[in-house]
């Protein structure tokens, strides 16, 4: 056993250099800057980078040109550096830049409060770019999961080509834990496929895959732009050249999906209730289901750890057998709709809170009793 003890932030900062991680850019925000001051103490050492930007639209642009040069790039911000976030977000889904974002969520909107949780840019992480073209959100419940989650994070930034957002919030990422990292489940590392060959095409790929790498300023002239393109990286608007682009940036993460699809469950025999939820809340309803457990009223807990792409199949088959599935999110309601869609016929019934307080195991079990 090997326990440590430490904050969500630094998880995911230990995590993003057990995943090779070698840059850093970013700009000081509450709750998210001891992710910052962490690779600031372990980047140096292993001759990695960690940047400052003037700002958090300056940060984003050190990370993307880091990347395009080969490297791992992290950075992390709350709300409104991810509100700044937006348009160079958009620039790595089309250019397919891979990037780790650590979104360290407040009490929103706009400012909201610095120093208070909630799950507050659930839907913004999804749809908060140009195009509708999906990203990669995973979302972790405790230290533990930080670090995990942030290695997978890495892995499929690699693989894919694309931002993956980490949807922490400022309960996870500033409350120290301690877990026993040898009970870690990490996966092997991935990195991004290298071009080999005499004749470079940028953007060319399979129609379910990213296309293989390059780095910008070697040997090989690598095309890089904003705009809609072609496999050859030249500005385009021929229709067809671009709808099968556009296409081949959804597909390459939908076909992985189920794969993709992280998430713990505590299914109990005989239960006619699931409750669904994630991120710091899922603590909150584990304990909830275990009071209820004792007082002969048990139920069921599925917590989704990847929220986008959407766990269609995961979803479909935990719900299967459930008579009614109660959801709990520390929001208004960002992430219940999607499970309506899914689960199209079931009685899905809805607890939301966003007051800068948790949400308690006592107002979980009276929303299940009462549902």
């Amino acid at each position: 056993m090997t326990l440590v003890f430490m904050e969500g932030n630094e998880a995911v900062a230990r995590g993003a250099i057990a995943a090779g991680c070698n840059f850093f850019a970013g700009y000081p925000i509450t709750p998210a800057t001891t992710i910052f001051n962490n690779m600031l103490k372990m980047l140096p050492p292993k001759d990695g980078i960690c940047l400052q930007g003037e700002d958090e639209i300056a940060s984003m642009g050190y990370c993307l040109g880091a990347s395009m040069a080969g490297k791992k790039a992290l950075t992390a911000t709350s709300g409104p550096g991810i509100s700044l976030y937006s348009e160079q977000v958009s620039f790595a889904i089309g250019s397919e830049i891979p990037l780790v974002i650590a979104d360290v969520q407040r009490l929103g909107p706009s400012t909201g409060s610095a120093t208070r949780g909630a799950d507050s840019d659930i839907q913004f992480l999804r749809w908060g770019s140009t195009s509708g073209v999906p990203v990669i959100v995973l979302a972790p419940k405790d230290a533990q999961d930080c670090y995990e989650l942030t290695v997978h994070a890495f892995n499929y930034a690699e693989e894919f080509r694309c931002p993956v957002f980490i949807a922490s919030n400022k309960e996870i990422g500033m409350t120290k834990e301690s877990f026993d990292m040898d009970d870690l489940d990490l996966p092997p590392l991935v990195e991004r496929n290298l071009y080999s060959g005499d004749n470079y095409i940028p953007f060319e790929a399979a129609p379910d895959k990213a296309p293989d790498f390059l780095p910008i300023g070697g040997k090989t002239l690598v095309r890089q732009t904003s705009s809609t393109h072609g496999p050859d990286g030249y500005i385009t608007i021929d229709p067809d050249v671009i709808a099968a682009n556009q296409q081949r940036l959804r597909t390459k993460l939908h076909a992985a999906r189920e794969r993709i699809s992280l998430y713990e469950e505590k299914i109990i025999p005989n239960t006619d209730t699931l409750v669904i939820s994630y991120g710091i809340t899922s603590r909150a309803v584990e304990d909830a289901a275990n009071i209820l457990g004792q007082e002969g009223k048990p139920v069921s807990h599925l917590s989704l750890k990847t929220l986008w792409p959407v766990s269609e199949q995961v979803l479909i088959d935990k719900a299967k057998n459930f008579k009614r599935i109660v959801v709990i999110e520390m929001n208004l309601g960002q992430y219940v709709n999607e499970i309506r869609r899914v689960l199209a016929g079931k009685q899905i019934d809805f607890y939301g809170q966003m007051n800068g307080v948790l949400i308690s195991p006592a107002k979980i079990m009276e929303v299940i009793d009462n549902a």
